[in-house]
């Protein structure tokens, strides 16, 4: 398996559940390049939404909606979801203590504020979704996923990892800074030129969200956690997909 390849099959099985196996554990200088695919395992999630979307095209749009986003937590296995869900209790739970809140986002018991976070950012995406199908803007449900994958990379490069083990604390301390700005910045002008105005709504959208959680990381636990990305991820593809619709 070359070098080039085995990252982004880490990044392709980290990422989603598509039918991805490595040979042997990858050493912790992959892991840190395997960031470096994230914007395009992005873009492949996006295309296979768009791809379903073309197929369901003569059916009703709240039930394309209902089956993108059911096919589209399933293609993550509901990963960032559960971040998402974990930091939402720990945020509420953890009163304002740095340790208490790390504690609880290792609970895999999710409460009633992870619950009613999780259905409201689900509505959210199900809504924005049939405003676009219904005006024809099936082909943005590439920015979403594309754009939200870009932003992990980001979180990692500009927010100390707070837990000394673990896969984030290996992927964090091998990150490729250099390669990894010219990355973004590549698909950052990709989507501007593809997309134009609706390419440049999602980048301001998802910056935006980034840097308020990002503040609130940094206030609450001087740092970020996998949980933490992994809501920035959904925040992301929420606002970006609201945004849009809108």
């Amino acid at each position: 398996m070359s070098g080039l390849s085995l990252p982004l099959l880490i990044a392709v099985q980290f990422l989603t559940r598509l039918p991805v196996r490595l040979q042997a554990m990858p050493s912790d200088q992959q892991l840190g390049r395997s960031l470096l695919w994230y914007p395009l395992v992005g873009l492949l999630i996006g295309a296979l939404l768009v791809l379903l979307q073309w197929c369901l095209s003569g059916s009703h749009s709240l039930l394309q909606a209902a089956l993108l986003l059911a096919v589209w937590v399933a293609i993550s296995g509901a990963l960032h979801l559960d971040g998402l869900a974990d930091c939402a209790d720990a945020w509420v739970g953890g009163q304002g203590d740095r340790e208490r809140t790390l504690s609880i986002m290792k609970d895999p018991r999710s409460g009633p504020v992870a619950v009613a976070v999780l259905v409201v950012v689900l509505l959210l995406k199900f809504a924005a979704l049939v405003a676009l199908i219904e005006a024809g803007h099936g082909m943005w449900l590439l920015l979403a996923p594309w754009i939200a994958r870009c932003a992990m990379p980001l979180l990692f490069m500009t927010t100390p990892y707070v837990r000394a083990n673990g896969l984030g604390a290996a992927l964090a301390a091998n990150l490729p800074g250099a390669m990894m700005t010219r990355v973004l910045l590549l698909n950052a002008a990709v989507l501007v030129l593809l997309f134009g105005a609706a390419g440049g709504v999602g980048l301001l959208v998802a910056g935006f969200v980034l840097l308020v959680l990002r503040r609130a990381m940094i206030r609450r636990i001087a740092g970020m956690t996998g949980d933490t990305a992994g809501a920035v991820l959904e925040l992301i593809e929420c606002g970006v997909l609201v945004a849009l619709a809108i």
